[in-house]
């Protein structure tokens, strides 16, 4: 197996357990297989989308951050803190310089293994939301 490929599948497996480490952690909160059948399967509904749902949320954040659309507000931080430096001005730089140099910085990862799980997990939580409502679910009448 390639060095590549080895380090993509143990970034797979380390999101892998924080899911679960967090779902198992959800489903510790909420006391499972304390109650009913039916309240077991709304606790692993809401461990599975919590989960799920904060991965998709921060990788989200990751692909965006990736893309450069928060170099404005860094750009902007960086001048309100040379603003206080004395002689800070004379570093004072335009913003399509500061976007050009921090994009060629940048390097791409190009793997979403967070976004992926986070995915993944969701759609079980999903799974196990539609598993209550046609079995579990009685509307109050």
């Amino acid at each position: 197996m390639r060095q590549e490929n080895k380090s993509l599948l143990i970034k797979y497996i380390i999101c892998f357990g924080v899911a679960a480490l967090i779902t198992v952690m959800v489903f510790c909160i909420q006391g499972f297989f304390t109650d009913s059948a039916a309240i077991n399967m709304q606790i692993l509904s809401d461990g599975f989308t919590v989960s799920g749902v904060l991965f998709v949320l921060f990788g989200g954040m990751l692909y965006v951050s990736e893309e450069g659309a928060l170099l404005g507000i860094g750009f902007v931080l960086r001048n309100i803190a040379l603003a206080f430096i004395p002689m800070g001005r004379m570093k004072h730089e335009k913003y399509a310089d500061y976007r050009e140099r921090k994009m060629s910085e940048r390097k791409k990862s190009g793997d979403h293994a967070i976004l992926f799980v986070g995915l993944a997990f969701l759609l079980i939580g999903i799974v196990f939301t539609v598993i209550y409502y046609v079995k579990f679910y009685t509307p109050a009448v």
